[in-house]
């Protein structure tokens, strides 16, 4: 009897350990967009998003640690407790050890829980100095943005269809469907980015998982996000509110580039030069294409005027 039980606590043991090995593989969960077969969150490449990632690890090993003990007592009791293998049954109603104990311990994994959990939300609403101010409009169904702090200019991001989704992919450009936008937003890396968020008709949510960013657009109010990207690259998100018929359509595309390409793409924009800004950033795009530049790289890209 008891070998039984070892052999089923030992296989318990292995497909826990497997499960926790396949969740955590980096090839199971893409960074800046979802991957097949995805298990686990978007890879971060801010602060926030690493405190969210640490914090999500943290309760599902104390999620799993919990579910292996219970595992464990249950199969305990069906085998030492049955009643061909304990015909005759405690009578014990009272344990003061074992009471003190279950309402010990369960306040303690609470307060593991709460002191990151704490943290990580004093975090995410302490916002630091503004690098950049972003003001993002949510419509039936695409984005608009606005630069308050770069001249306010302002354009509209609308989801590319397959034939220009193809054009982009002819150039280099990495345009996954029903992700790829028109027009991007840019932003430098390295530097503090606020997003002002709110909707013109209906409740829209503005998210970016390898942020931790994902924030209401609610129509009327404005709500607000900060993040820092550390990491050059394209980063996609899409509408989390049911807002009506193309819900399902109108994305969030993020391109972090290098601060003096920014400012350039900024002073263009600013100057309604959009032809040489959307130049700029494709060049760019390009260059990025294939894999993520580390944010202390200091390359200059530059572009004719008109």
């Amino acid at each position: 009897m008891m070998r039984r039980l070892k052999d089923v606590l030992q296989s318990t043991a292995i497909g826990a350990a497997a499960s926790i090995m396949i969740a955590a593989a980096p090839a199971m969960a893409g960074t800046g967009e979802p991957s097949p077969w995805q298990m686990g969150l978007q890879g971060p490449v801010t602060e926030i998003a690493d405190g969210i990632n640490a914090f999500h690890d943290l309760v599902n090993v104390i999620i799993i640690a919990i579910t292996i003990f219970v595992l464990i007592l249950l199969a305990i009791v069906v085998f030492r407790f049955n009643e061909k293998a304990n015909p005759t049954p405690s009578k014990t109603t009272h344990h003061t050890g074992l009471e003190v104990a279950w309402t010990i311990i369960p306040v303690f994994i609470l307060v593991i829980i709460a002191i990151p959990s704490f943290k990580l939300l004093f975090a995410q609403y302490t916002y630091p100095k503004a690098d950049v101010t972003l003001k993002a409009t949510g419509n039936q169904w695409n984005w608009t943005y606005q630069y308050p702090d770069h001249g306010g200019f302002n354009f509209t991001s609308i989801m590319l269809n397959d034939a220009e989704r193809d054009e982009r992919i002819k150039k280099g450009i990495k345009a996954p469907r029903l992700l790829a936008v028109d027009n991007e937003v840019i932003v430098p890396v390295g530097k503090v980015v606020h997003v002002l968020i709110t909707a013109s008709d209906v409740i829209h949510n503005w998210a970016v998982p390898s942020f931790g960013s994902k924030v209401d657009a609610v129509p009327g109010r404005t709500t607000a996000t900060w993040f820092r990207a550390k990491t050059e690259g394209i980063y996609y998100g899409q509408c989390s509110e049911l807002c009506g018929k193309d819900h399902a359509f109108m994305p969030i595309a993020v391109r972090v580039v290098k601060p003096e390409i920014f400012e350039q793409w900024a002073a263009l924009m600013k100057d309604r030069k959009r032809g040489p800004a959307r130049q700029l950033i494709e060049k760019a795009a390009i260059e990025q294409s294939g894999s993520s530049v580390a944010a202390d790289t200091s390359t200059t890209v530059t572009v004719a005027g008109n």
